[in-house]
């Protein structure tokens, strides 16, 4: 039992670095650019893409990883001059159905130049090993650590970015109010910019990361990008902070109760009853969790400062 807990506890903590990876540069686009980007998604499905293509011809994913995720960010910058640079005054609306199309846009090139069938990504040589922890208790595959402690550094990256520099200032003012930012002289276009790569470029290192533990395919993008928005949500839009705790949280909560759940169900109800309803209860507990967070905390656990 202690080895599933742990166990389940570490996927948990490794869907959430993900989900961070996703969400930190998202909810920086909704609280600076006050753009609902869709196709957020599909720069992670185009990460993961670009890993298994980069993986077969340099025979590295060590390679392959800086490659990838410096190629999502270019595109980033590449979607937000050509496309949304062009619906900062616009409503939401129009932003939704943009990004939507480039969703579809995006599911269909990668159908053309890659196929239709999934790729697979072998986990780096060095890394395709389980590492023991307890004198052989927990028993853990080290790639899942690794992904683990990339997210780890790259939260702290970002919260040094945030905190420490002149960008970072920029990027908190920006949240908390662009309109006076701009009238303070502050190139406020190139900073939408600087922020949607590097949007862009963390969605990408997600799907970097992800290409080994899961298929690669057309729509990979698209259940991620719900829990993303969750994320967003419960850790208050602008928020890096907030975007960590609240990953780490779904992540940990979705993966616990889709373990758990069902075997709980089975000592209180009839065993037939509980395989059937305990996988669909599961699958309901973020957005329960959700609710509540918005009805004790309706700006999220850590929204971002307004003053």
């Amino acid at each position: 039992m202690l080895e599933l807990l742990v166990s389940q506890a570490l996927n948990g903590i490794q869907l959430g670095v993900l989900l961070f990876l996703m969400a930190a540069g998202l909810t920086l686009v909704l609280g600076i650019m006050n753009v609902v980007n869709l196709a957020h998604g599909s720069l992670y499905m185009v990460g993961a893409y670009l890993a298994a293509q980069m993986t077969a011809v340099t025979g590295s994913f060590l390679l392959a990883l800086p490659m990838a995720v410096l190629a999502t960010l270019v595109l980033g910058l590449v979607l937000e001059v050509a496309t949304l640079r062009t619906l900062y005054q616009r409503d939401h609306l129009d932003q939704v159905l943009l990004t939507f199309g480039l969703i579809l846009f995006f599911n269909e090139v990668v159908r053309v130049i890659w196929g239709p069938t999934a790729l697979f990504v072998p986990v780096p040589e060095a890394l395709d090993q389980e590492l023991e922890f307890l004198d052989g208790e927990i028993i853990y595959p080290a790639y899942r650590l690794a992904i683990i402690a990339v997210g780890l550094a790259v939260a702290a990256f970002l919260f040094w970015l945030i905190a420490r520099t002149r960008v970072g200032m920029l990027i908190r003012a920006g949240a908390a109010n662009r309109d006076m930012v701009a009238a303070l002289g502050v190139d406020i276009v190139r900073l939408n910019t600087l922020v949607f790569g590097l949007g862009a470029g963390l969605a990408g290192l997600a799907g970097v990361m992800a290409a080994p533990i899961l298929a690669v395919e057309s729509g990979m993008g698209d259940g991620i990008l719900i829990l993303t928005f969750v994320v967003i949500v419960i850790g208050g839009i602008g928020s890096i902070r907030g975007a960590l705790v609240a990953a780490v949280l779904i992540g940990v909560v979705d993966t616990m109760g889709r373990s758990l759940l069902p075997m709980i169900l089975r000592e209180l109800v009839d065993r037939q009853l509980a395989s059937a309803i305990g996988p669909a209860v599961a699958s309901m507990l973020i957005y329960i969790l959700m609710a509540v967070v918005l009805t004790l905390r309706p700006q999220g656990l850590f929204p971002a400062r307004t003053g």
